[in-house]
């Protein structure tokens, strides 16, 4: 199996990248085809499809913010039982990302931000039609991986830009150190910031939110 990085929207396996994210993703939660090229293009936004005998098979999308020495992992899809991607992709992914990280003169990553879905919440999404996709199976794989959920309630601006508050996810953070049990406030709500720039039109629920996180000073990291 190969990690291969996408960098242009007119790689031929961009487009099956595509359709695994609109198979497994609300259409919330995914940005239209031809939006995708600029990020693509941004040498901060790391998209690597996991190829299996010249078919995508898997996918992640994630980024290194160097002046934190911390990641977001943007999504993770299996696209195929049996073949062991998820380990594949998350093991790729770490490697990639400890190199960023020595390369920034940083002896380890300080950990990952990723936005995780409760099934116990909001049970009606479907994801994908294989069993390693569903949100529980994650949720429980995410776990294991170590994220913790970061102690506070979360929304976030939907990617369909249209100003609607998405609900039903938790903010979560795997930091290095598994004994890591509280988060800086102010890295989340600057995270946020930076994360979401990119939306103009953001609900005043998002807005609200990390207008609170700058009150604060620590977050829990508690199970998932």
């Amino acid at each position: 199996m190969e990690y291969v990085r996408i960098a242009s929207i007119e790689d031929p396996l961009f487009r099956q990248v595509h359709q695994l994210l609109s198979e497994v993703f609300p259409p919330e939660e995914v940005l239209e085809y031809s939006l995708w090229k600029e990020p693509l293009e941004d040498p901060g936004i790391r998209v690597f499809a996991a190829v299996h005998e010249g078919v995508v098979v898997g996918t992640t999308e994630y980024r290194y913010y160097a002046d934190w020495n911390v990641a977001m992992t943007d999504f993770t899809i299996i696209g195929r039982e049996g073949l062991g991607i998820g380990r594949f992709l998350a093991h790729s992914r770490l490697k990639d990302l400890q190199k960023l990280a020595q390369e920034n003169g940083q002896s380890a990553l300080y950990g990952m931000f990723a936005e995780i879905y409760d099934p116990y919440r909001v049970q009606e999404h479907e994801f994908g039609g294989i069993k390693p996709m569903d949100p529980f199976v994650r949720r429980e794989v995410l776990s294991h991986l170590g994220y913790k959920r970061i102690g506070f309630p979360y929304v976030h601006p939907s990617w369909q830009g249209d100003g609607e508050a998405v609900t039903g996810l938790d903010l979560c953070f795997m930091p290095q150190d598994e004994e890591q049990n509280v988060l800086e406030a102010r890295l989340a709500a600057d995270f946020l910031s930076r994360y979401y720039a990119v939306l103009e039109n953001k609900p005043q629920a998002w807005l609200d939110m990390v207008a609170r996180l700058r009150t604060q000073d620590k977050l829990a990291l508690l199970p998932i």
